[in-house]
């Protein structure tokens, strides 16, 4: 889809400046508002390929998972440092009973997610992320998805992060992960300064 985007964006606005050359000087203030926005969505386009590469390392590393009722919100987690925009808590593959929080560290292409956890969505806008499709390590990062609407498939994918500030004192075998873990999570795109 972001190749398609990109194409599409870039093609359009080729294929305007051409019809605009064949029609009258008139013609061009009909496209002029095209001529200003393609090129900025073309740039926006190319922001999402990057995002676009680590869902693919984390889906070669992890499997879906599918996790009902998993804690979530839009509010600020004291524990988690830099911008965030949204988080889900996942159960600590080492130890169940803990739960470790992943946020959202970018904004683009957030909005949807948040129509959905804010806390007056309406029921059937929460009713879509009741269930989520997750593949990742809470430890590291992940993925996390909304099901389609027969629940089959995972849609809407996004990445998510773990944050918890270095400050804190915790570090990554505190939480159970084993080297075999941490070269794991690297493969996914992780590189922890505090193994």
């Amino acid at each position: 889809m972001n190749i398609a985007g990109l194409i599409g964006w870039s093609g359009g606005w080729v294929a305007l400046l051409w019809a605009s050359l064949q029609t009258p000087n008139w013609a061009v203030w009909i496209f002029m508002p095209y001529f200003i926005y393609g090129p900025y969505r073309a740039l926006t386009q190319l922001k999402y390929f990057p995002a676009s590469f680590l869902m693919l390392r984390i889906l070669r590393t992890y499997p879906w998972q599918v996790e009902p009722d998993v804690p979530r919100g839009l509010t600020k987690r004291p524990e988690v440092a830099g911008k965030q925009y949204g988080w889900f808590e996942f159960c600590n593959p080492a130890n169940r009973s803990q739960r470790l929080p992943l946020v959202f560290s970018e904004h683009l292409r957030t909005e949807w997610w948040s129509r959905r956890m804010a806390p007056r969505a309406k029921q059937r806008l929460k009713d879509d992320i009741d269930t989520i499709w997750f593949a990742g390590d809470p430890r590291f990062i992940g993925l996390v998805a909304a099901p389609t609407r027969k629940g089959t498939a995972p849609r809407r994918l996004h990445v998510v992060e773990q944050r918890v500030d270095a400050q804190s004192g915790w570090r990554f075998a505190d939480w159970g992960a084993t080297p075999d873990d941490i070269e794991r999570g690297r493969r996914a795109g992780v590189y922890p300064v505090h193994p």
